[in-house]
């Protein structure tokens, strides 16, 4: 026999959650932080703006619950699959460029990488609890990536604390084209990412490469 469905009322409000976020997600990337309303949240999401805020108490913690759900825990899964990966270094390390891109670069998520860019010096505590919870475990990430090479002597000694910058400032470069000019063109994409993040490894494996 199976099991009874929940009450359609009572399946909306444990979806709620999520169309809120979905919502502030949409706002937050097409208007940025600052010009983005809770009022204009609740009514994209369908709800009161009472409503909105019995679950978020304010547009702030509502901007770290969409960083959590669509930045922060891709960043997480990448780090328990790495650790768990069974190819050798240089495979991990495109493979997670190329992961990084299909989960978030490819996303509308992205372009809370371009909203941080522009809008962090104006809200440090923002600025604070995205560095803690996105950019340094991605550092993290990474870190393991290019430590991993090294000490199974896949790479050379490099300097890793900087060698994190080369890794992950073109990806960046992807997602800022994509939300500012690579928007605004009617013309087809100059850049094909997964190419351009194939090649951007070829050349750092190179670079890292035992004897160089």
């Amino acid at each position: 026999m199976s099991e009874p469905q929940p009450h359609k009322r009572e399946r909306r409000k444990q979806d709620r959650p999520g169309e809120l976020l979905e919502a502030a997600l949409d706002l937050f990337v097409e208007k940025g932080f600052a010009a983005t309303r809770s009022e204009e949240v609740a009514i994209r999401a369908g709800v009161s703006k009472g409503t909105l805020f019995l679950y978020f108490p304010s547009k702030e913690e509502l901007f770290k619950a969409v960083v959590m759900e669509n930045v922060a825990r891709p960043v997480a899964e990448g780090i328990t699959e790495a650790e768990n990966f069974a190819g050798n270094s240089g495979e991990l390390l495109t493979w997670m460029m190329l992961e990084w891109w299909r989960r978030y670069g490819a996303t509308k998520a992205s372009g809370i990488s371009k909203l941080m860019m522009s809008e962090a010096g104006n809200f440090p505590e923002l600025a604070e609890f995205f560095r803690n919870n996105v950019i340094q475990p991605a550092h993290a990430l990474v870190r393991y990536v290019l430590q991993r090479g090294i000490d199974r002597g896949e790479f050379r000694a490099i300097d890793v604390d900087h060698a994190i910058y080369s890794v992950m400032s073109p990806l960046i470069f992807l997602v800022m084209e994509k939300h500012s000019t690579g928007a605004c063109s009617n013309a087809q994409p100059s850049i094909n990412p997964e190419q351009f993040i194939t090649q951007h490894s070829e050349l750092l494996l190179r670079g890292m490469a035992v004897g160089h």
